[in-house]
């Protein structure tokens, strides 16, 4: 347990969010408190209350960090691929690759109840921003492939997010699990297969 003492103004938040994703990967976003992550941090739970009202609002905070670390990955990936079809490849592949190893923050990311927080009157603003700006990161490297045709990439970034999030999904259910080998390389294979098949790569 870290000191009381080790952090000063400015910087327990990030602790506790970094704590905070720790324990989800252990425990499932319904197995820890705010309490519990207060104690673990160093500091006291009236410490920890003025950075998240309850633990829904630190929930949410995790998401959006999920979605600055999402598109984090893929844009790294990206800018160490030559030319924007294998760009493509490589964005899609790291986005399968954060789910596998970010499984229940991936799940928090995509619940109803971080979709309900990204539009709307109750919007989270931190939340909506980070989620929006992995769409563009998608958004950007499908134009770059020239598959987005008149529009401005939407509808072509919804068709490529739509595959790779249900190969991640079907990766994270155990729905590839019977087909022998590897599920993630297995998901990996099909993925890029399927994405060149849909343009040029």
């Amino acid at each position: 347990m870290k000191s009381v003492s080790t952090y000063h103004h400015g910087n327990l938040r990030p602790a506790l969010v970094e704590e905070g994703l720790a324990l989800l990967a252990e425990k499932g976003g319904d197995g820890f408190s705010l309490r519990e992550l207060a104690r673990r941090v160093g500091v006291t739970a009236n410490a920890s209350y003025r950075h998240f009202a309850n633990k829904d609002a630190l929930l949410l905070a995790l998401a959006a960090e999920g979605f600055r670390r999402l598109r984090a990955a893929q844009e790294a990936a990206e800018a160490a691929a030559d030319g924007p079809g294998r760009q493509l490849v490589a964005g899609g592949l790291s986005y399968l690759r954060f789910a596998h190893a970010n499984p229940a923050l991936f799940r928090l990311m995509f619940s109803g109840a971080a979709a309900a927080r990204r539009s709307g009157d109750n919007d989270d603003p931190e939340l909506t921003e980070a989620s929006a700006a992995a769409f563009e990161t998608l958004r950007q490297a499908v134009a770059r492939t020239g598959l987005a045709g008149d529009d401005d990439g939407h509808h072509a970034a919804l068709r490529a997010w739509a595959m790779v999030h249900g190969f991640s999904h079907l990766l994270l259910d155990g729905q590839l699990d019977h087909l022998g080998g590897d599920p993630l390389a297995e998901a990996e294979a099909a993925l890029t297969d399927a994405i060149r098949a849909a343009g040029p790569v």
